[in-house]
């Protein structure tokens, strides 16, 4: 199993197909599937990738569909499958709209993830912003924030090493309900807090393990990073805490194509050099995604990146 080196930068991978925003999705991934999934996990966990990643969406609304589009696999299924064709990487979930499920049934599910994949589940959590979602589902989109704040704290309590956990709060109760199997990590699998506003950032620095930025730009994330340092002090909490950020677009070399004005091309030691501003800054972690045609063009960017990028990420 992988683990985020301290001191150093860290780098993980938004695996592709499994969501399918109009935002960052590869035309060739609307013809994949399973196979092209498993593939670039596979690599992933072959090339020293700390992560894989997968995203969260139950439902889309009719006026998001067009930008946000409906395919969003299941990331508990998703992951549970990956964790059998995977021996390394990290599972991460970026992010579960976990307030949109009650706590012990989101840690029953992850916890299985765990249990199967050797202890790499990596657990991320974030508020949501599609209020359809949270109409269909039952739940007060108006209160999201205050819910997952409660859910986190619960979720904290039934991932831990107790069998039979207790929690108790305005929404959620539970007590001498027992659960197993239980997280191989110990005391329990790492909880990241995604989101960018004041909340999150709060929610982060007071209950999180780390912080998963939702594709803050480069100069807004100094700031953040400052602010979740103050506010983990007030709050008096120390010891590790992981900040990750997602990076441009990149292509490693010089495409023959167009890959668009926000993607960093260059030659290894050109990108290797920009990002390592991210370490610079506070990042432990960087999400990387790859400009590509199809998904063999993918696995030779990954190839590359790890190859000749990854070892200057450091110097």
């Amino acid at each position: 199993m992988r683990v985020l080196p301290e001191g150093e930068l860290s780098y993980g991978l938004q695996l592709p197909v499994q969501s399918q925003s109009t935002l960052y999705a590869e035309p060739w991934e609307a013809g994949a599937g399973p196979d092209e999934l498993r593939r670039t996990a596979r690599a992933a966990d072959r090339l020293g990738f700390a992560y894989v990643a997968t995203c969260d969406h139950v439902a889309v609304p009719g006026r998001l569909a067009a930008a946000m589009g409906t395919v969003w696999y299941d990331p508990v299924a998703t992951l549970a499958h990956l964790a059998a064709v995977t021996e390394r990487v990290l599972l991460l979930s970026h992010v579960a709209v976990a307030a949109l499920r009650h706590p012990l049934l989101t840690a029953k599910q992850y916890a299985t993830v765990d249990r199967l994949a050797g202890g790499r589940l990596v657990l991320g959590v974030g508020a949501g912003h599609v209020r359809e979602e949270f109409e269909a589902l039952g739940v007060d989109f108006r209160r999201r924030g205050a819910i997952l704040d409660e859910t986190v704290d619960a979720l904290k309590a039934a991932l831990g090493p107790e069998e039979f956990p207790e929690f108790q709060g305005e929404r959620f109760a539970f007590r001498d309900l027992g659960q197993a199997p239980r997280p191989v990590r110990t005391p329990r699998p790492p909880l990241w807090v995604g989101g960018s506003s004041p909340a999150a950032l709060r929610r982060a620095a007071r209950r999180g393990d780390g912080w998963l930025s939702q594709g803050d730009a480069r100069e807004r994330l100094p700031r953040h990073i400052a602010d979740l340092r103050q506010l983990r002090e007030e709050a008096g909490r120390g010891g590790p805490f992981a900040v990750g950020a997602i990076t441009e677009a990149l292509y490693v070399g010089t495409p023959r194509w167009d890959t668009g004005p926000r993607t960093l091309t260059g030659d290894p030691d050109v990108l290797a050099a920009s990002l390592r501003a991210y370490r610079d800054m506070g990042v432990d972690q960087i999400q990387v995604r790859f400009r590509c045609r199809s998904v063999d063009e993918l696995l030779d960017q990954m190839a590359a990146f790890a190859a000749d990028v990854a070892p200057e990420l450091n110097a």
